[in-house]
């Protein structure tokens, strides 16, 4: 059996769900333009020069979470599934998803967005799991902090191995194990697997790849 893990954002998906979400809820007015969007686009920045703190930018984007009731955010999740993911999503992506699923690997989502944004994105795709960073609930209800291990950065290694160990596997048991991902961020997990892919990669991770021999594709 092999192993498929994808990075979903700016891998999967043409551009970012968790900087839009944050986008989609300021042009609805459910979050101040001119409070929320500078810090938004200063956080993805950060993200994209590699020095994130992941804890800060957790505080920002799950609050809002915990400000108003499952049933409202799952009815602006949908509206944001159409008008949003839905344009992102790209056939030669759904293609390379289905030709792993179609091998019988066992294939999974790793991002570190959150799994209210990415669940119903990795269920379109009709990826089976899941690991991203968790938003705490108590009764039904988000608490706006994260639980347990951001999937970001190292915390992707620790939250596979985690995956797999309940499973009853470990990295060693594939024969191959990929992982596609367009992030400098990503390396720790690029650099575990047996067949690291480049997505669209950024510079950083281009020059890496192209000296390491690694795949590099497009799937825009």
């Amino acid at each position: 059996m092999n192993l498929v893990l994808f990075d979903l954002d700016n891998t999967l998906l043409n551009g970012d769900s968790d900087f839009e979400w944050a986008q989609f809820l300021i042009a609805r007015g459910v979050l101040d333009r001119e409070l929320q969007e500078a810090r938004n686009e200063a956080f993805y920045a950060q993200y994209k020069a590699g020095t994130l703190d992941i804890f800060e930018f957790l505080d920002f984007q799950l609050a809002p979470l915990a400000r108003h009731s499952r049933a409202q955010l799952d009815a602006w999740h949908r509206e944001y599934m159409d008008s949003v993911i839905r344009p992102m999503i790209t056939a030669p992506a759904r293609a390379l998803v289905a030709q792993h699923i179609t091998s019988g690997a066992l294939v999974a989502v790793v991002t570190a967005t959150n799994s209210f944004v990415t669940g119903p994105i990795v269920r379109e795709f009709g990826i089976p799991h899941l690991i991203a960073t968790i938003p705490a609930q108590e009764n039904g209800n988000f608490t706006g902090k994260p639980r347990g291990m951001p999937a970001f950065k190292s915390g992707k290694i620790e939250r596979v191995d985690g995956w797999l160990e309940s499973l009853g596997l470990h990295m060693g048991s594939f024969e191959h194990s990929w992982f596609y991902s367009d992030s400098h961020n990503d390396l720790p997990l690029l650099q575990r697997v047996s067949d690291p892919v480049a997505v669209d990669p950024d510079d950083t991770l281009r020059a890496h790849a192209l000296a390491q021999g690694w795949p590099v594709l497009s799937l825009r």
